[in-house]
């Protein structure tokens, strides 16, 4: 099968020509194979609906020498609290996210349903930011009227949970698996026979230290950057102005694996970015109802040796350690719409969610 993804990020437009073949293993359906030739076209910043017709002619041309598709499949923006999986694209579906996100995903599904629509082909998004499967006791905080969400690294995420699964010779579906997605945000996530049960959440929502994002603070430090900074300034500071860069001037891992060696600095950021991470998959293995079968490292950070070693160390004692590092989100689009192309799954239906559910 033929997948052409389509992934809208902060500046371009990632796109993969992805063969997507059964794997060899009859007992694990879901271990596909797949290889990806590569592209990417610029894209508006920011982007709009506006510039969809401009973006479907660059994805067309890029394109045009691939092989022809059997589908479409995008990154997904926001649809309201939904279940994870591959979802057919409509155009009230696409209309829907490209309104309702602040970010180059939302147009994901409607560049898919565009480029399409000329091939003659379905489109798809798999595992759309929104994704909520939160146990209902994993969203209740003690604060009447204040419940938890689950914002986290869903795509990435779950395709790394699969392949931890795969690699210790289980379906996810029949597995539990916390996955630690270390980079410039991050988010730790316990996944239960396929269920993403619980999260840390992610940017100025949760998650440990990162390249960017601060990690928790004392409530009391919160409260005294609400008094000081607008709302929005204080989520930029806690998501993207954080972390190893307000610690050591610099979210260059390259760069810091290198300072490290000398400079007592790095060395204590270093130090805290272990502690905290190794807490957090602490607190989500705790969220599974026994002891996970794996945890995965993943992220722009699992590149770094000397911090997986030092996290490894820390939690193997609970499960085997599985390190994938940097982001598969090229690849988990593609499964996604493999799994369903090859009839290992049926693809969800969307539906707009109800007032006050989004």
């Amino acid at each position: 099968m033929i997948a052409h993804v389509v992934n809208p990020g902060s500046s371009s437009v990632k796109l993969a020509c992805a063969t997507v073949l059964p794997g060899d293993n009859p007992d694990l359906p879901g271990q596909l194979r797949v290889s990806l030739t590569r592209a990417e076209v610029p894209l508006p910043v920011p982007p709009g609906e506006d510039d969809l017709e401009t973006l479907t002619r660059a994805v067309l041309e890029a394109t045009a020498d691939w092989p022809a598709p059997d589908a479409l499949v995008a990154r997904g923006g926001w649809l309201g609290q939904v279940r994870a999986g591959t979802y057919r694209v409509t155009p009230e579906l696409a209309r829907f996210a490209a309104s309702a996100g602040n970010d180059a995903a939302g147009l994901g599904g409607a560049l898919a349903l565009a480029v399409a629509d000329v091939r003659g082909v379905p489109a798809f998004v798999v595992d759309p930011q929104s994704v909520n499967e939160l146990l209902p006791e994993a969203r209740v905080t003690g604060v009447a009227g204040v419940s938890r969400e689950a914002r986290f690294h869903a795509l990435n995420a779950r395709v790394v949970a699969r392949r931890a699964a795969h690699e210790v010779g289980k379906r996810l579906q029949d597995a539990r698996v916390v996955v630690a997605h270390l980079g410039a945000t991050t988010s730790v996530t316990a996944f239960d026979g396929g269920r993403a049960v619980d999260t840390t959440g992610t940017g100025p929502d949760g998650g440990p230290l990162g390249a960017l994002q601060a990690g928790p603070l004392p409530v009391g430090a919160l409260l005294r950057l609400a008094r000081e900074r607008t709302d929005a300034e204080v989520r930029r500071l806690l998501a993207a102005g954080s972390g190893f860069l307000a610690l050591t001037g610099t979210a260059n891992l390259r760069e810091l694996e290198v300072r490290e060696a000398t400079d007592q600095g790095v060395q204590a950021a270093t130090a805290a970015f272990v502690h905290g991470a190794c807490k957090a998959i602490g607190e989500q293995c705790g969220a599974l109802p026994a002891r996970p079968d794996a945890i995965a490292l993943t992220g722009g950070i699992a590149r770094w040796d000397s911090l997986v070693d030092r996290v490894e160390r820390r939690v193997a004692w609970i499960a085997p350690v599985i390190v994938i590092p940097g982001e598969l989100e090229l690849e988990a689009l593609a499964e996604g719409a493999g799994r369903v192309l090859l009839g290992l799954e049926p693809p969800r239906e969307w539906t707009p969610p109800a007032p006050g559910n989004s």
